[in-house]
């Protein structure tokens, strides 16, 4: 299921309480994940520059106001329930404009524990798109478990086409559905930054209706999914066996550390699937200051989704964007490649250009490459580049907005827009 980016609109900024700025890429669909003004606090201590951010500095030089009280690194950590809500507006390549009322509330189950998140928004695009989620991230005391929710409900007319790596930009033509998806996790931790766990995931696809294929062939859809559809619909029902190694202080903007997170998924035939397959997904990132001494960051990226047996439904295969963040493969439109098994790898550097740190940029170039349908082999592979800028939204947390310009091959190209950074 895919996600519209959230563009932030500074005259918004006033609707923002200091809850808004969690560690997670936040776009319309975001993935829930622990905050950490504890770990930033840590990492972080007063600050002894004057850095600026948009979120209240910039708004308080231009309107004399501040903004509501921001939990500061100094701050006593309490168990109060804070919520905000925000409207805004959203682009992405898949979705065109959007608009969207996002809200959250942010607490904590226990004082030893990081902060637990629930988010919810409501989007609604030019292209008749509807986005729904309801996501959740809890922690209990001294973060020995932690329970994460993922359910959505979209209406998501978007663009497929075809398998494999050899497809071009002609193929492509619309898909519409309507979908629901329900992932929970309940992960134990082993040691610190070190935790496994269990999970279910459930994923319907129903009212599938190809809008506008191209006459007179049958499309690779109509191929792959002619013993695989029933009524319109695509099922997956599985469990997950998850493994998570976490040692960044800071989840929004990492200035160090490495993420490893490994899931197993299991879809049988016992669980309600018209069909049996199993899938691996490894999703893991390092993060090297470069200077040392700096707070520029080399970051490297890599994203394995692996159909391991059987065959998945055809609107549940790797694809281009078809991370839980909508991130990989900036360059090309979500998508744009599907395959039965995707190789991701991406590098990035990002610097500051200002001595306030409200402004940075970025570099980056990344490759994918899917599996042909037929020969079950990696034959292709399509690199991405650009450059972005960085705007410091939220100094204590270190959220920027990200404002990227990506290519691809053969035209392939266009904005792609986050707040926090893109992994």
């Amino acid at each position: 299921m895919k996600t519209v980016k959230c563009i932030v609109v500074a005259i918004l900024c006033c609707f923002f309480t200091r809850s808004m700025a969690q560690p997670q890429n936040y776009t319309v669909l975001p993935e829930a994940v622990d905050d950490t003004t504890s770990q930033v606090a840590a990492q972080h201590p007063k600050q002894e520059v004057d850095f600026k951010d948009l979120f209240g500095d910039l708004w308080h030089d231009v309107t004399g106001k501040k903004v509501n009280k921001r939990i500061d690194t100094g701050e006593v950590i309490t168990k109060k329930l804070r919520v905000s809500a925000v409207p805004a507006a959203g682009y992405s390549l898949a979705t065109g404009l959007a608009g969207l009322v996002a809200a959250n509330a942010i607490f904590r189950t226990d004082l030893s524990a990081n902060n637990s998140t629930l988010t919810t928004s409501f989007t609604y695009t030019v292209r008749n798109q509807i986005i729904l989620p309801l996501l959740g991230n809890i922690w209990t005391k001294n973060n020995n478990y932690n329970i994460v929710t993922d359910w959505r409900f979209v209406r998501f007319p978007s663009y497929t086409y075809g398998l494999g790596g050899y497809t071009t930009i002609s193929d492509g033509y619309l898909i519409n559905y309507q979908a629901i998806r329900l992932h929970t996790t309940l992960l134990r931790k082993i040691k610190p930054s070190l935790y496994a766990g269990l999970g279910y995931n459930m994923d319907y696809f129903y009212n599938i209706d190809e809008m506008d294929p191209p006459p007179g062939r049958i499309t690779d859809f109509e191929r792959y999914e002619i013993s695989k559809i029933v009524n319109r619909t695509e099922f997956g029902s599985g469990l997950t066996f998850n493994f998570l190694y976490d040692d960044r202080k800071n989840t929004i903007n990492p200035e160090k550390g490495n993420f490893v997170n490994v899931t197993y998924r299991t879809n049988i035939t016992t669980l309600g699937n018209a069909f049996s397959w199993r899938s691996l997904v490894i999703d893991a990132r390092k993060y090297i200051p470069f200077p040392a001494n700096s707070d520029n960051v080399l970051a490297f990226w890599t994203y394995e989704w692996l159909t391991i047996s059987g065959q998945a439904p055809y609107l549940m295969m790797p694809n281009t964007g078809g991370d839980p963040y909508s991130n990989t493969g900036r360059g090309y439109i979500l998508g744009r490649y599907r395959g039965n098994n995707m190789a991701y790898v991406e590098g990035e550097y990002r610097f500051g250009i200002t001595n306030n740190g409200l402004f940075g940029g970025v570099v980056f170039a990344n490759a994918e490459s899917v599996t042909e349908q037929y020969s079950g082999r990696f034959e292709t592979i399509a690199p991405g580049w650009g450059a972005g800028l960085r705007l410091k939204l939220d100094k204590f947390t270190r959220t920027n907005v990200a404002i990227d310009y990506g290519f691809g091959l053969k035209g392939s190209g266009g904005l792609f827009v986050n707040i926090g950074e893109v992994f």
